[in-house]
C-alpha cells in the first residue's frame, strides 16, 4: 500500500483538475482498501474515493483528508458469469468480455473509469446500463464495518443512480459480479437508434459482439468520449449533466415554452420513462440555449464534438470549469424552465 503527503489528485482525474490531497493511499488489494477506510474512519479524517477519477470534481484548494485510490485488480469469468475486481479499468474488461463471445456490456465499450464506479452510477450508453446484467456487489459497509453482498435488487438501480449514490458515504465497492450472454458472439439486441443505424440493421437486431463495441468506439471517439491525451475534448467527465426527468405536465409546460422559443414546428425530445415521466436531452436543451460546440473563450469551453461535455482545454482551473456549468444552467433554466444537474461527483465544491 502506497502513502504520499501532499500529493497532486489533479493526474488522477480525467479533468486534470482540482489541488492536493492531504494524504494520498493507493491500495492494491480489498484488504488494503478496508485497512485504508476503517483508519480514516476510527480517526474522523475525511475520505475521499478515487477508482478512474472520470467523474470527479475536485476543488482548486484539494481535499483535506485522506484520498484512498483503489487499483485492485481481478478479471475472472466462469461460463457466463463474471466478477470484476473494483480497480479493474472498465473498458479493459469489455474488450475481455466481448473477446470470450459473450454478450450484455459491449455497447459500454470507451466509457473512462474503473470497475467499482459502475453500479454507483448506474453506468449506461448507447441503450445498455449496467444494472441489466450486474447480479450482485461486494462492498464494505462503514456502518456495520462487515464486508457485504447486495444482490441486484437490493442496489436500487435507476437511471444514473443506485442506493451507494444515495448514500455515498456508507458503501465502499470492493467486486462487481455480472450475469452475461452465450449468443455465439453475437452481441445483445441493439436498442439504441443510433447504433442501429450506423450499423444499417433494425433496432432489436443482433449483430456480431465485436462489431457492436467498434461501432459504439468510433461514435464515441467522434463525440470526444473516448480518452485520449492529445485530444482536448477528452478532458472531461464525458456527460456533465443528466438527461432531465419531468412528469407529463412538466413536459408539457416545457413544450410550450420550446414552441414560444423556437416556434410550432419544433418538438423537443421526449422519451417515456416510467409512469406519467418523460425522459428530455440536456445535450438537445443546451444547444437550443445558445451553447453549442466549442462554446466558451477560456481555458474551459464545451467539447467541439458534443454539447453535454465540458472540457479543459489546457490550464484550466476547477473554479473556470464551474463558472461554465453554472452559466450553462442558468441559461438552459431561463430559456426552457428546467434545471439541469451535474452528472460528476463535485469534492469541495458545488454548482
Amino acid at each position: 500500500m502506497q502513502e504520499l503527503h501532499d500529493a497532486p489528485l489533479a493526474p488522477l482525474t480525467t479533468f486534470r483538475l482540482g489541488g492536493p490531497a492531504t494524504r494520498l493511499i493507493t491500495a492494491v488489494t480489498d484488504a488494503e482498501v478496508i485497512a485504508a477506510v476503517r483508519e480514516a474512519d476510527d480517526t474522523g479524517t475525511p475520505l475521499l474515493l478515487i477508482g478512474g477519477g472520470s467523474n470527479l470534481v475536485i476543488g482548486d484548494k484539494g481535499f483535506d483528508g485522506t484520498a484512498l485510490r483503489i487499483a485492485t485488480k481481478g478479471f475472472a469469468l466462469d461460463g457466463t458469469e463474471l466478477e470484476l475486481a473494483a480497480g479493474e479499468v472498465w473498458t479493459d474488461a469489455v474488450a475481455r468480455t466481448v473477446e470470450a463471445g459473450l454478450a450484455g456490456i459491449e455497447c459500454l465499450a470507451g466509457i473512462p473509469g474503473s470497475a467499482g464506479a459502475t453500479p454507483i452510477q448506474n453506468v449506461g450508453a448507447y441503450g445498455q446500463e449496467v444494472s441489466s446484467t450486474i447480479t450482485e456487489v461486494v462492498a464494505y459497509d462503514r456502518k456495520t464495518h462487515e464486508t457485504v453482498t447486495l444482490a441486484n435488487a437490493e442496489c436500487d438501480f435507476s437511471y444514473r443512480h443506485s442506493r451507494f449514490k444515495a448514500d455515498p458515504d456508507r458503501f465502499v465497492v470492493l467486486r462487481v459480479r455480472f450475469a452475461l450472454e452465450d449468443a455465439q458472439g453475437m452481441s445483445a439486441p441493439l436498442k439504441y437508434p443510433e447504433t442501429a443505424r450506423t450499423l444499417g440493421v433494425e433496432a432489436g437486431e443482433r449483430v456480431p459482439a465485436a462489431i457492436a463495441r467498434e461501432t459504439v468506439l468510433k461514435l464515441r471517439a467522434g463525440k470526444g468520449m473516448v480518452l485520449d491525451p492529445e485530444d482536448h475534448d477528452s478532458w472531461s467527465a464525458g456527460s456533465f449533466f443528466t438527461n432531465p426527468i419531468l412528469t407529463d405536465e412538466e413536459f408539457a409546460a416545457f413544450h410550450a415554452r420550446v414552441v414560444d422559443r423556437l416556434g410550432p414546428d419544433v418538438t423537443p425530445p421526449g422519451f417515456p420513462s416510467g409512469e406519467g415521466h418523460v425522459k428530455t436531452s440536456a445535450a438537445w436543451l443546451i444547444d437550443k440555449a445558445g451553447f453549442t460546440k466549442g462554446y466558451g473563450e477560456g481555458r474551459a469551453r464545451i467539447s467541439t464534438k458534443h454539447t453535454l461535455a465540458l472540457t479543459n482545454r489546457g490550464g484550466a482551473t476547477t473554479e473556470d470549469l464551474l463558472d461554465l456549468a453554472r452559466e450553462v444552467v442558468a441559461g438552459v433554466r431561463e430559456a426552457f424552465g428546467i434545471t439541469l444537474v451535474n452528472e460528476p461527483v463535485t469534492v469541495g465544491v458545488s454548482l
